[in-house]
C-alpha cells in the first residue's frame, strides 16, 4: 500500500507532508518575494524585470512569476513600458512628495498609537533593530542597512496594533522603496551630524508620549526624504 495512505474507515487520509502545494501558493510566494524586493530597495527605479530571469533566480517556473509581475502592475507597484516590458517605475518629484506626506501622516498616527500601547520589551526589540541598522550602515553594508531601516519603521507600525494602517503603509513602501536606494550613492549619509530620527522615536516611546512619537517619526521621514528629492525628475509639479 502506498506510503501515507494507511487508514481506517473512520480516519481521515493522512498527509505526512502537510497540504499539497498549489499553483496559487507558488504564485503568492513569488508575489511576496518581488514585493519585498521593492520595499527593501533591492530593485532600482528603471530596472527591467524579465519574467524568465526572475523565475530562474527564484527557482520556479515562469508562469507564477509572470502572474505576480502583472498583479504588481495592476497595483501600480510596477509599470509596463511601450514594448510591454515590466519595469520598476521612475517616481517623479510630485508623486514622491505625495507618498512622503502620506507616510508622515500614517506612520505618525501609528507611532502615536504605539506610544500608548508599547511595552518595555517592545522598546528593547526596536532599539536592537536600530543598533543593527547603525552597525550595517557603519560597515557600508547598505543593502542590509536599508532592510534594517524598513524593519524599524514596520516594527514601529506593528506596535500600533492596527492591521489596516499597517497594510496601507506597506503599500506606500512598495511604491517608494526603490528610490530609497539613492540614500547611499556616495554622498553624505542621512542624519549626518544630527541625532538620528530613530533615536528620537525611541525616546518618545520610553516617555509614552504620543505626540512626541508622531513628530519624531515624521521628522525622520522628512529628513531622510529630503536627501532623495533633489535626485528625482522635477516632472509633475
Amino acid at each position: 500500500m502506498p506510503y501515507g495512505l494507511i487508514t481506517t474507515p473512520t480516519e481521515k487520509l493522512a498527509r505526512p507532508f502537510g497540504d499539497r502545494i498549489s499553483k496559487e501558493s507558488i504564485s503568492q510566494q513569488a508575489y511576496a518575494a518581488i514585493r519585498a524586493s521593492l520595499m527593501r530597495s533591492r530593485l532600482r527605479p528603471g530596472q527591467k524585470l524579465v519574467a524568465r530571469q526572475v523565475a530562474a533566480e527564484l527557482g520556479i517556473s515562469v508562469t507564477p512569476v509572470r502572474e505576480s509581475l502583472l498583479r504588481l502592475v495592476s497595483e501600480n507597484a510596477l509599470a509596463l513600458d511601450e514594448r510591454g516590458t515590466v519595469m520598476v517605475p521612475e517616481l517623479d518629484f510630485a508623486r514622491s512628495i505625495e507618498i512622503r506626506d502620506l507616510r508622515i501622516l500614517l506612520e505618525g498616527d501609528g507611532a502615536a498609537r504605539a506610544a500608548s500601547l508599547v511595552t518595555e520589551a517592545d522598546i528593547a526589540a526596536l532599539a536592537a533593530t536600530h543598533e543593527r541598522y547603525l552597525k550595517t550602515e557603519g560597515s557600508k553594508d547598505f543593502a542590509a542597512a536599508l532592510e534594517e531601516n524598513e524593519n524599524f519603521h514596520f516594527g514601529l507600525c506593528r506596535l500600533a496594533r492596527s492591521p489596516v494602517l499597517f497594510s496601507i503603509v506597506q503599500n506606500l513602501w512598495i511604491q517608494f522603496g526603490p528610490v530609497l536606494s539613492y540614500l547611499y550613492d556616495g554622498r553624505s549619509k542621512p542624519f549626518h551630524g544630527q541625532t538620528h530620527g530613530h533615536v528620537l522615536v525611541l525616546d518618545a516611546l520610553r516617555r509614552r508620549d504620543p505626540e512626541m512619537a508622531r513628530k519624531a517619526i515624521g521628522d525622520d521621514i522628512l529628513i531622510g526624504g529630503s536627501a532623495l528629492l533633489d535626485k528625482l525628475p522635477k516632472t509633475g509639479v
